[in-house]
């Protein structure tokens, strides 16, 4: 496997004049390279946002229809209709030259670049926006980021949900109006180049079957073969290799396309050869068997140790969101981090430290509960609530003042966006550009004295500051103070995520029982020029390896086998890991998901990284971290799921590495190429 990819390039550009073409698709079904698009609908804008053009059509998949009772297309419904490769050629000239839009723009592209390439046409589209993660930048106070909940915050009329055509209308109000804020914020767009993903390189693999067994280790010579034991097999072979292998899988063994450190033995009879499993296998000291010894050995495989299952802890903690503040357990540089919090006996989860508020208990079947409002401000809590921005200073600085935040209640941003109710100016953040849209925003900008003892609310003066200033404030800055007649008055604000600090634990909400979410873990950061940030995932066991290398997904390989796993691109600047944490197989006990730099840039250039986790596309965050703890590395680890029992859990990690991504990824078992 090679980590190497071709440069994407950073769109520069603000100005959001742009000729737009806006989609939206209904499906059979979820996965882009399986299913089918049963409707689409494209409706053009020009730079001066006014409808220039507008298509639909019911498709003919030649296929079950799937989700009737979501979409209302019944294959009736369906017969007659055109099929995709009849209309491709007009949708294509209604997106060539165009910025294709979507909500959840990955989803619309993917589907019809499959549509595409069946139809043997290429997709004219080579930039995409996607409104949904442009509304997280913006984040307008709406209870979530669904179409719906956006549609009736910016007031746009919405008739019937999940028709392409009138889904299409309401996502262009959407998208006039989202474009304002963002011009007030002064955001760049997080427009995304396309790749070809209609290239055979990017559809997943089949479905490789699990093995049941944890790996035992090397073979040794003379001795049995093991359930669970890593084996490769090179040259030619007597017998089929599809017979060889199907035979080793059927005895419980877990048979690898690569050699690596943690390969138990090689099946070769070319011992000497040249290929580049022998030659791995001779520097890592793989044992190496012949044909007829392994098949001698496969009539006698000895009982391995199975995987845990995920029942097993019945006694941990129930699916309530509870929190751990303590932080995580970290080995030497370069090795995995431990997937048991610091200092909690057992199955016991750590109470919740007085900077977050943890939701109440699920119970099983359950809807998956918003976060809790923020508490009134207390004592030694006095931000909480709030939302701060740090602008300028050191990386050091920045960092330990985005802790003290935290450590105050509040959370600590990294954008600018419409959730931020205060600016803290340090050293050097007068050349920082977003400072002159503060006034107009009426945000209070404070000096960096103020967190030592922020004290009064927004809006209120003390004795000695000029009327309507915050103490501490810059001169000349505005002070927001939420009133009745505020569109934004705090009681209409959405329920805040929990804010964890580095190492803080959150267990999961038990799913309901007729729909499991999919959770997404997204990073974002300050939009860079100089450096380049991929975010990866790693699906790993209770030895903290992958089980095949396919279970590294990252930018060359976007989805892992069993598509449980899939890296989304939402924007230069964020990057989302979906994990369907309901499919995994009982062995994978932990999704890890960090972000590394191509290029001579640190992570003390790159500055903070925010981590989220949701559950499920546009619903409201669970829980926050904003992870300084990077300055020389180029690799941070920042979170995962793991099990505790039958319970999913999200840690938020902040783990840096000098080395780059590929000694990350061996040491948790994936075979890199040099």
């Amino acid at each position: 496997m090679t980590l190497s990819s071709p440069s994407r390039d950073v769109p520069g550009r603000r100005d959001y004049a742009f000729d737009w073409a806006l989609v939206d698709v209904e499906t059979s079904g979820l996965i882009a390279r399986r299913d089918r698009v049963l409707s689409v609908a494209v409706v053009t804008i020009g730079p001066d946002g006014e409808q220039t053009g507008e298509f639909s059509t019911l498709l003919n998949p030649g296929c079950d229809p799937g989700p009737v009772d979501v979409h209302g297309l019944t294959a009736e419904r369906l017969l007659g209709a055109p099929t995709f490769e009849q209309v491709a050629g007009r949708i294509g000239a209604l997106l060539q030259d165009r910025v294709l839009v979507a909500h959840n723009a990955q989803f619309d592209y993917d589907f019809l670049a499959h549509e595409f390439a069946r139809a043997r046409l290429y997709l004219p589209v080579s930039q995409r926006l996607c409104t949904l993660a442009l509304n997280r930048q913006v984040d307008p106070p709406a209870a979530d980021m669904k179409l719906g909940t956006l549609a009736a915050h910016y007031g746009v009329p919405q008739t019937r949900a999940h028709d392409a055509l009138d889904d299409t209308r309401v996502l262009a109000g959407i998208l006039r109006a989202t474009l304002r804020e963002a011009a007030r914020l002064d955001l760049p767009l997080p427009l995304v180049a396309c790749p070809p993903r209609q290239n055979v390189q990017f559809a997943p693999q089949p479905p490789k079957t699990p093995c049941a067994y944890r790996n035992p280790g090397r073979a040794e010579a003379g001795g049995p073969l093991v359930q669970g034991m890593k084996i490769a097999i090179t040259g030619e072979t007597a017998t089929s290799r599809a017979e060889l292998v199907a035979r080793s899988v059927a005895a419980g063994l877990n048979m690898m396309s690569s050699v690596s450190r943690h390969t138990s033995a090689l099946v070769t009879d070319e011992a000497g050869s040249a290929s580049a499993k022998a030659r791995r296998a001779a520097a890592e000291g793989v044992p190496v068997i012949d044909e007829r010894t392994f098949l001698r050995l496969l009539d006698d495989v000895r009982a391995g140790t199975p995987h845990r299952g995920a029942a097993e802890g019945a006694g941990a903690s129930g699916g309530g969101a509870s929190v751990s503040g303590a932080a995580a357990p970290v080995s030497g540089a370069g090795a995995p981090v431990s997937g048991v919090a610091a200092g909690v006996p057992g199955n016991v989860v750590a109470a919740a430290p007085a900077s977050t508020a943890a939701p109440a208990h699920s119970t099983p079947g359950a809807a998956v509960p918003a976060p809790r409002r923020p508490a009134p401000a207390t004592t030694g809590r006095p931000l909480a609530g709030r939302r701060v921005l740090i602008l300028g200073g050191t990386h050091p600085a920045a960092a330990a003042a985005r802790t003290r935040v935290v450590e105050l209640g509040g959370s600590a941003a990294i954008n600018l966006s419409r959730a931020v109710t205060d600016a803290v100016l340090l050293p050097g953040g007068e050349a920082d550009r977003r400072l002159r849209r503060m006034p107009g925003l009426g945000l209070p900008v404070h000096d960096e004295h103020w967190l030592n003892a922020p004290g009064a609310t927004p809006g209120s003066a003390s004795p000695e500051a000029a009327p309507g200033a915050t103490p501490g404030a810059v001169p000349g800055s505005a002070s927001r103070a939420p009133d009745s007649s505020s569109p934004e008055r705090e009681a209409d604000r959405p329920p805040s995520p929990l804010v964890l600090p580095r190492g803080g634990v959150v267990d999961l909400p038990a799913p309901r029982r007729d729909a499991a979410p999919l959770w997404h873990i997204t990073a974002a950061w300050a939009p860079q020029e100089a450096a380049e940030i991929d975010v990866v995932a790693f699906v790993l066991d209770e030895d903290e390896q992958v089980t095949f290398d396919e279970d590294f997904v990252f930018y060359g390989a976007p989805e892992n086998p069993a598509g449980t796993v899939r890296l989304l691109t939402d924007g230069p600047a964020e990057q989302t890991i979906a994990v369907d944490l309901a499919s995994l197989p009982p062995g994978s006990r932990k999704v890890a998901v960090a972000a590394a730099i191509n290029g001579e840039a640190t992570f003390g250039d790159v500055g903070a990284v925010q981590v989220t986790t949701l559950p499920g596309t546009g619903a409201a965050p669970l829980a926050r971290a904003t992870l300084d703890a990077a300055t020389t590395e180029r690799t941070l680890l920042l979170a995962e799921f793991y099990r505790r029992g039958p319970v999913w859990r999200f840690r938020a990690v902040g783990q840096g590495y000098d080395d780059g991504l590929a000694n990350l990824a061996r040491g948790y078992g994936v075979d890199i190429a040099n």
